[in-house]
């Protein structure tokens, strides 16, 4: 048996050590939850051995507690919790065994509808954009088996089907190209009984650059449309290949349940490497040269193409999924007396983003995103805030009044504040019966004792109510009045609702692979924790229920809050497009626009719902995260030149940029 004296990186042992001096104040400002980041203390570490269960036993036993739960909840047998995986009913059925541990009872009728009593720790619900799972992935060239996920993927999007068959060639499957071009000859081209090969992106010169755009590739380029012209015209199959000499082209298969481009089909759907695409073609008596294959896509007008006449490709596909079923849990802790009927809400998103399909940097896909401090230390919070309150209201006297407590840990946080928005659409109490919801997000980098409390004004005098308890905190508070920002407690300040919003900054892991539970500060997430308790013991017993809004409903307003860069909108951004932007689909560079605010920099610079923005200053913009970053590099007042692709022809727009509103758009 080894022993327990281990060698300690200096950053754990810094993370375990720091907090320990105590600098009391209060600052009220606004908090950019991107930008937000204390610095550390300056505390020496000796490089000598630590002794790891000395450290342990001298951390309370709240930040001892909480610490397991953040490990086990960023164990990788979660799968980085993603709404629709394993991992995440793995780490639901987790907290539901601690809520009922503590004592709390069912907060949700039951699943299948039957009766209005509350029989369920879960409120179920189905989000769209579900990652498939493929259960069937065969591939064969004249009886050979090829290895799935090396030779060949299944895309998300296939159908499911068994079927061998011969090829025909479509080069780039584009209908209706720049001056004339197209893959096709005629409309009744048929490819009916046969397996289509596709070549990817769209007609390259010399160099491997598009020969339709400036801008590595066009909306022509969208493999959506591609697959639609094939499927349309009686193909039995695609099989999908990168053309060599791609300049911005994509090296590798796709990570298959997150190659959905665009709908479902009824049809085998695979993605091939080079190698296989040419022996397939060899299979079938043709030439193998994919780069000569190639240069006749690049020209257009060839048509459907039939290679031989023998079946030579076996394809076996199934799907299953594309919405993801998941759930928000919920406890209650019951009250008593005469505050009973009403609540407090106590909450944290206990989703992350898996293994990077979505919300995380283009090179991290694929790998696993551990989520430990988002934000498994915020529902580690909670299912630790379910006990201690717990037992405060069991020793609590027989004559208390105390509020009722809803314990939430929600679902689709990452992907939209989904699940706290279904809750407050589909709510199991009224709001006006809510006194507060108290959202714990990121609660596990405390640096220097400096903790952000959003929220402070989302309820008259709401600051003044609970700076006994920051001051007797011993953290440094920087309070920010704006009851709205990218987290749960968002939904609930929509519907009305007073809320705080717990928040220790943001870091170099964030939504990255490292996330990694031994990175974060029990002592520091103990002192959070213990605040919170606090300030939700206040507002469980005080009998003057929180008015909503910045102003009580018979005085004049308070004085202003002071000045600063509002972080409300969904761009994190002191400036807001005011676009409501989706999802890509294939190889089309750029974001679509699926709704415009009115009055926003876009509506007055003429971006329309549909538009496809593409160039941002000159420079290509890439997707949804590379807008959310050029966004916080504005202010207000700025003029961007923007392209759009609107009806298949670049527009190009001056947008003025106008500061942040309070609203949950980009």
């Amino acid at each position: 048996m080894r022993s327990t004296r281990l060698v300690v990186l200096p950053c754990l042992a810094s993370l375990l050590l720091a907090g320990l001096a105590s600098a009391q104040s209060i600052r009220e400002e606004r908090v950019d939850p991107y930008s937000f980041q204390p610095e550390n203390d300056a505390v020496a570490v000796d490089a000598a051995t630590v002794d790891i269960a000395q450290i342990f036993e001298d951390l309370d036993p709240v930040a001892r507690e909480w610490y397991q739960h953040v490990m086990t909840l960023s164990n990788p047998w979660f799968e980085g919790r993603a709404p629709g995986s394993d991992g995440i009913e793995r780490a639901a059925e987790y907290i539901e065994y601690w809520f009922r541990r503590h004592g709390l009872d069912p907060a949700f009728p039951a699943a299948d509808g039957a009766g209005d009593d509350w029989t369920s720790y879960r409120q179920f619900m189905e989000l769209p954009g579900g990652r498939p799972r493929i259960t069937r992935s065969e591939m064969a060239i004249e009886g050979r088996e090829l290895e799935s996920g090396r030779d060949f993927a299944v895309l998300g999007n296939a159908g499911s089907a068994d079927l061998t068959a011969p090829l025909a060639f479509v080069g780039y499957a584009i209908e209706d190209g720049p001056d004339g071009y197209s893959s096709f000859g005629d409309d009744d081209e048929s490819l009916d009984g046969r397996i289509a090969v596709v070549f990817r992106y769209e007609p390259l010169d010399d160099e491997g650059r598009s020969r339709f755009s400036s801008r590595r590739f066009s909306r022509h380029a969208s493999i959506p449309e591609k697959m639609a012209a094939i499927a349309d015209r009686g193909a039995a199959g695609i099989v999908l290949v990168n053309p060599p000499g791609a300049l911005f082209g994509k090296d590798g298969l796709e990570d298959g349940p997150s190659g959905r481009f665009g709908p479902g089909l009824d049809i085998p759907v695979v993605q091939v490497v080079p190698e296989v695409a040419e022996r397939m073609l060899v299979a079938a008596g043709a030439d193998g040269d994919l780069m000569a294959w190639r240069r006749r896509a690049d020209e257009g007008g060839h048509g459907v193409v039939p290679i031989g006449d023998d079946a030579v490709v076996s394809l076996a596909t199934a799907i299953d999924g594309g919405m993801n079923r998941t759930a928000n849990i919920g406890g209650v802790l019951a009250g008593r007396g005469d505050l009973a009927d009403e609540w407090i809400v106590i909450g944290g998103h206990y989703d992350h983003v898996g293994f990077g399909d979505f919300g995380a940097m283009p090179s991290n896909r694929g790998r696993l995103h551990p989520g430990a401090d988002d934000d498994a230390s915020g529902t580690s919070g909670v299912i630790l805030l379910s006990k201690l309150l717990a037992e405060a209201y069991e020793n609590a006297g027989d004559d208390a009044n105390l509020r009722s407590v809803l314990f939430m840990t929600f679902t689709g946080e990452e992907s939209g504040l989904n699940g706290s928005r279904y809750y407050v659409e589909h709510p199991t109490l009224p709001a006006g019966s809510i006194n507060a919801m108290l959202n714990l997000d990121m609660i596990g980098r405390l640096r220097s004792d400096t903790l952000a409390v959003g929220g402070v004004r989302s309820a008259w005098d709401m600051l003044e109510r609970i700076t006994p308890d920051f001051e007797a905190s011993g953290l440094e508070i920087v309070a920010d009045p704006n009851g709205r920002g990218p987290s749960d407690h968002a939904s609930f300040y929509g519907a009305g609702i007073p809320v705080l919003f717990f928040f220790t900054g943001t870091h170099d892991v964030y939504h990255r692979p490292g996330d990694h539970g031994w990175t974060v500060n029990p002592r520091g997430a103990a002192k959070v924790i213990d605040l919170v308790e606090a300030i939700a013991m206040r507002f469980a017993s005080d009998p003057d229920k929180l008015q909503f809004g910045d102003k009580p409903r018979d005085v004049a307003a308070r004085p202003a809050a002071p000045a600063g860069p509002d972080p409300n909108d969904r761009g994190y951004a002191p400036v807001r497009l005011g676009i409501r932007p989706g999802m890509g689909g294939g190889d089309s560079f750029g974001v679509k626009v699926e709704g415009v605010s009115p009055g926003t920099s876009a509506a007055d610079g003429g971006i329309l719902e549909g538009d496809v923005i593409v160039a941002w200053g000159g420079e290509d913009l890439i997707d949804v995260m590379d807008m959310v970053g050029r966004l916080r590099n504005h202010k207000p007042g700025d003029v961007v030149k923007m392209i759009v692709l609107r009806d298949g022809k670049e527009v190009e727009l001056e947008i003025t940029m106008k500061a942040s509103e309070k609203n949950v758009e980009r």
